[in-house]
């Protein structure tokens, strides 16, 4: 399918239209590879210089130039995998076009913020003698195998926005995240049998009463000025093996939300603390607390460079500038952590993703081309200014 150069509405269409379900979230799938290849013959239709990375068999990374090879360099990046279609109230892949907006799985998240950053680019070509660096990649929704790919194939920038669905505010900040799960030991026995039988389920309860006292005291402890403060909750409980039966075992799963500065090592201490309070008056008690994965915050200065040539083209385009934090994790965390300073923005609403109707507003994809191309002019600009 020919895509004219430079619409974005119809480069949105045709992605969403692709079926790029994540193969380790939905089994079967079938991945990104054709949704890369697409994208890639469109960019290579617009003059860009194009490159396929595979990193995973049958799932490529994206990487597309414009501008002056060993220039400085801006990113602008995005995801091509999506989530599941289950429960979705409307066709997941038709990407229909009603009430000036966009339906389909991905649309908000976040294939059209892909569309508007490849139309921006091609739209600001020519005002350049730094680099634009468009990277759309593969596995964000899991372990975001493919920016840790580039990284480590040593693609780098001066600084980068990932287009997520951010209703147009520039994100600078978002949370990070400690996956931990606790097992607790107790010994089965008949169940009228309470002089023998010590209860798993029953201490798995009084470490997340512990866990509860810790998170109402968050109120009143550390804060940051966009993201407010970290969180922690109860994801999945199990045990027992009968109605009759004193639980030998019970494995709780929680999440930890963490704020820029608060480590894994702190996340986890937290929850061995609570064990420990419980254990004082229960000695019974047998818990182990062990790491499942964590995921770094992201923090970018509210000053810094980045954010304020984006508020600069939020400005010139007659936009209202917002900037807040992103309530959802994203791959700036990887940017950032590898030295490119790194913002969200993008058209849509993080809310729709995932979500059983999924949307995104024509508008916003093109207020977010014009909003990236202004970006990418003014920030070539600069470098060029730098370079005399």
């Amino acid at each position: 399918m020919a895509i004219t150069r430079g619409d974005a509405i119809a480069l949105a269409r045709a992605l969403v239209k692709i079926d790029s379900r994540n193969p380790t979230l939905v089994p079967e799938s079938p991945g990104e590879g054709e949704c890369a290849r697409f994208l890639a013959d469109v960019l290579d239709d617009w003059g860009f210089s194009v490159e396929l990375i595979e990193s995973v068999a049958g799932r490529p990374n994206l990487v597309a130039r414009l501008g002056s090879p060993g220039a400085p360099t801006l990113m602008l990046n995005g995801h091509l995998d999506v989530v599941g279609v289950e429960g979705m109230v409307h066709e997941p892949f038709s990407a229909e076009l009603r009430d000036d907006r966009i339906y389909g799985r991905g649309s908000a998240d976040m294939k059209a913020g892909i569309a508007a950053m490849c139309a921006a680019a091609l739209a600001a070509d020519g005002s350049v003698d730094a680099q634009v660096l468009l990277t759309a990649v593969v596995d964000e929704e899991y372990d975001s195998i493919g920016t840790r790919a580039l990284l480590n194939e040593g693609i780098r920038a001066d600084a980068a926005v990932i287009t997520e669905p951010t209703r147009l505010a520039v994100c600078p900040a978002h949370r990070g995240f400690v996956w931990m799960e606790v097992r607790f030991r107790g010994r089965a026995a008949h169940g009228s049998r309470y002089d023998l039988g010590v209860d798993a389920i029953s201490h798995a309860a009084l470490v997340l009463a512990e866990l509860d006292r810790i998170e109402r005291r968050r109120e009143s402890g550390l804060r940051h000025p966009l993201l407010g403060r970290g969180s922690l909750h109860a994801s999945t409980i199990r045990g027992g093996v009968g109605m009759s039966t004193y639980p030998e075992e019970c494995v709780l799963a929680i999440e930890r939300r963490t704020l820029p500065g608060e480590s894994t090592e702190l996340a986890i201490r937290e929850i061995n603390d609570a064990c420990a309070a419980v254990q004082a008056n229960n000695p019974h008690l047998d818990a182990r607390v062990t790491l499942t994965t964590a995921q770094l915050p992201s923090d970018v200065p509210a000053d810094a460079p980045i954010v304020e040539l984006l508020r600069g083209a939020l400005q010139s385009e007659g936009v209202p500038v917002c900037v807040e934090g992103l309530s959802a994790w994203t791959d700036a965390a990887l940017l950032n952590e590898a030295g490119i300073p790194t913002v969200c923005f993008g058209p849509g609403d993080i809310g729709l993703a995932h979500a059983a109707e999924e949307f995104v507003p024509v508008g916003e994809i093109e207020t977010a081309q014009r909003v990236l191309t202004a970006l990418v002019k003014q920030w070539c600009k600069n470098q060029n200014g730098r370079s005399r």
